[in-house]
């Protein structure tokens, strides 16, 4: 047991080294500047406190008499307090711009890296298996990390500041009172700190989970609401939020009761301290001569100076979340993230390039697909054909660079890949084109979708290219989505095309038309077809069949195998 809590201790020490580091290249020098006002600010806080007590006592005192009235200066002491007043509200108003300007900056850092991190080989497969964790991932996990800065580092900071002020204005008075004064500071407000970090670490966990699980199932009733009502399982998918959100209620209940103890120990500890500094003020009264002011000075200074712990209970308590999210992010953004396209330039004439390359899923034990061979040469149009799960759409991500080759090498021209579900996102026509030609005028998109056949629908709206399309692309039938996609297909140079069953769910006589339209548009580009359709594989002059991850047969038109092939795939 010890040796597994040590090396969970090594992992996120490790973790924390690493999202540290990550902060420190990105803006040393804004996180120390931010480090430093904050401490400034709690030491003009207290300062304040203290001086306002030592010069009403001292002005109390004075003016008992008439002559010490008359030669009491309050001009300093005032010009002091308006100085430390103005200074601790502008000190205050820098560390605030200072520290989250710099946090923003870095977290935003972080989100570009962990996109680099993110856009490697099975980047695309990773987030439609994955979404909502990743979107997680993304969002809520580099959100908690400032924790680390702003609610962690900055009010260490500022207490250790304030723990060594309280002890140097003690000590001038008595050295061994001032040392005493700064070590019981630091212990008891760290030492609180530490206890609650350790005790809220598990329901901080289980309140992180709690809530990625509430969130995700939401999103699962909202998205899925068809086909949970179909399935007659809403009643429990609704449970099943109840029960996380439950879940989430227990974890911050939790987490509240150790945020009330370390609270509650936190103000034990300042009114100990306010005892203890009573009595030794008194006792300094009596045997060193201490006047009254200075008294009032010591007494405030230690009255304020347990309240900066405060700040840091808050990241003690969320330090736990902050902890995981380091933990889960530090391997995505450690080292120099994977090329997302194949780095192999075939040679001249050659569209793919395939030696010995062999493939195979995440956390899978047999592999997707048996090293293999293959040449396709430039303007060459082969179809891959078998049954699901042969390894058709495997053996395209080799090809797109979104799987990297477990064995072997790939190398491929650059590419387009018409996928089989058309992806649109909530925006307008002219920006879900765009997605493939971002610099394209309206006169090339227009030309783009008269090419696919979807001129005269948009045409016909009344917005035109403005028109926005809902959440995947509502708005729009199946048919013309694909459209869509396809005009998104023709906007794209690249001499390669890879057309995983681009005509599937379409009735037969729009994909027809899609055909066709592909066969035009597709002149002097190499073609690489995923399908189980005849109409599709009709375009190809080269018919691969898989079987089982292997390529069992290659025929080429003209041969009779070729005509059989065709001929044992589904009809129109």
């Amino acid at each position: 047991m010890s040796g597994t809590r040590l090396m969970r201790r090594s992992t996120r020490a490790s973790a924390l080294r690493s999202v540290a580091r990550l902060f420190w290249r990105a803006h040393a020098r804004g996180l120390v500047l931010g480090m430093v006002l904050a401490t400034i600010t709690v030491l003009m806080g207290v300062g304040l406190l203290g001086l306002s007590g030592w010069f009403i006592t001292a002005t109390a005192l004075a003016g008992l008499q008439v002559a010490t009235a008359i030669v009491f200066d309050v001009f300093m002491p005032s010009a002091g307090i308006r100085l430390l007043a103005l200074g601790r509200t502008f000190a205050r108003y820098g560390e605030r711009l200072v520290t989250h300007d710099v946090t923003l900056g870095v977290l935003a850092q972080l989100r570009e890296r962990l996109f680099r991190g993110w856009a490697g080989p099975e980047a695309a497969r990773r987030l439609a298996l994955r979404p909502s964790r990743l979107l997680f991932r993304l969002t809520a996990d580099i959100d908690a990390l400032d924790s680390l800065y702003l609610r962690l580092a900055v009010p260490l900071a500022g207490t250790l500041g304030v723990a060594v002020m309280a002890g140097l204005l003690a000590g001038w008075h008595r050295p061994a009172l001032g040392l005493m004064l700064s070590a019981w500071l630091l212990a008891a407000g760290w030492g609180t700190s530490a206890w609650l970090v350790g005790r809220a670490r598990p329901p901080a966990l289980r309140r992180a989970l709690a809530l990625e699980r509430l969130r995700a199932r939401a999103i699962d009733l909202v998205a899925g609401q068809t086909e949970l009502v179909m399935a007659g399982r809403t009643q429990a998918q609704c449970a099943a939020i109840a029960a996380a959100d439950a879940r989430l209620a227990q974890a911050d209940d939790a987490l509240n009761r150790h945020e009330l103890r370390a609270a509650l120990g936190q103000n034990m500890a300042g009114a100990l301290t306010l005892a203890a500094m009573l009595l030794a003020v008194g006792w300094l009264a009596d045997h060193a001569g201490m006047g009254a002011p200075a008294a009032a000075l010591l007494l405030l200074v230690a009255l304020a100076a347990m309240e900066p712990f405060a700040a840091l209970r808050r990241g003690a308590l969320e330090a736990g979340r902050s902890l995981l999210a380091a933990r889960r992010l530090a391997p995505a953004m450690d080292g120099t993230p994977a090329a997302a396209s194949p780095p192999n330039v075939p040679p001249p004439g050659v569209a793919v390039q395939i030696d010995h390359a062999g493939a195979r899923h995440l956390d899978a034990w047999t592999p997707a697909l048996e090293p293999f061979s293959l040449r396709i040469d430039a303007g060459e149009r082969v179809a891959l054909i078998g049954a699901s799960g042969a390894g058709k759409s495997t053996l395209m991500a080799l090809v797109a660079g979104e799987m990297a080759p477990c064995t072997g090498s790939v190398a491929a021209a650059p590419a387009s890949w018409l996928t089989q579900k058309t992806e649109l996102f909530a925006d307008t026509l002219r920006d879900n084109l765009r997605l493939a030609a971002p610099d394209a005028d309206d006169e090339r998109l227009w030309a783009a979708l008269d090419g696919a056949g979807l001129a005269g629908d948009v045409r016909a709206l009344r917005a035109g290219l403005d028109t926005r399309l809902g959440e995947g692309g509502q708005g729009l039938s199946g048919g013309q989505s694909r459209r869509l996609a396809l005009a998104r297909l023709l906007l794209q140079p690249h001499p390669l095309w890879l057309l995983d069953e681009p005509t599937e769910a379409l009735d037969a006589a729009t994909a027809h038309d899609v055909v066709q339209r592909l066969h035009r548009a597709a002149h002097g580009r190499a073609l690489l077809i995923a399908t189980h359709l005849r109409r599709e594989a009709a375009l190809a002059d080269r018919l691969l069949h898989l079987r089982h991850g292997r390529i069992v047969a290659d025929v080429r038109r003209g041969e009779a195998a070729f005509d059989a092939a065709l001929d044992a795939l589904r009809p129109d």
